[in-house]
């Protein structure tokens, strides 16, 4: 997903931008003329619902999935003969107790965050560092 600001184009011309860029969903407003417009572009994989929309904002809802990274995790797991590690930012936690302030998380989409290391054979090693505030 991808979203531009200050595009300073119209509707039209975004459009066919957004298309060349392979991003066949999307939604453009088009610049007022040259002040403003917005995109917002997105694969076919992800599911968007628009809610609202003015020269100013686009207001949409993203049904949350994360079963596309964890199907790539799953596939790149099978493919391993050796001993491997994956880093990075999952945007998920392992138990509810991790979870400080925010929205709580639902637990079937930690339990599936757990069940996909538990068949790729991978460890949370944890964090450690500082906090800054």
């Amino acid at each position: 997903m991808v979203f531009f600001i200050e595009t300073k184009i119209n509707d039209k011309r975004m459009e066919r931008i957004r298309r060349r860029c392979g991003f066949v969903n999307g939604i453009d407003v088009g610049a007022e003329g040259s002040r403003g417009g917005l995109c917002l572009a997105w694969r076919e994989e992800i599911k968007v619902s628009l809610k609202t929309f003015s020269k100013n904002h686009i207001d949409v809802l993203i049904e949350e999935s994360n079963n596309s990274s964890w199907n790539l995790l799953r596939t790149l797991g099978q493919e391993q003969r050796y001993p491997w590690l994956v880093s990075g930012d999952f945007n998920e936690i392992m138990y509810l107790f991790e979870k400080s302030g925010g929205q709580p998380r639902v637990e079937r989409k930690i339990a599936a965050f757990r069940e996909v290391l538990d068949e790729c054979q991978l460890l949370d090693i944890g964090f450690q560092g500082t906090w800054f505030t």
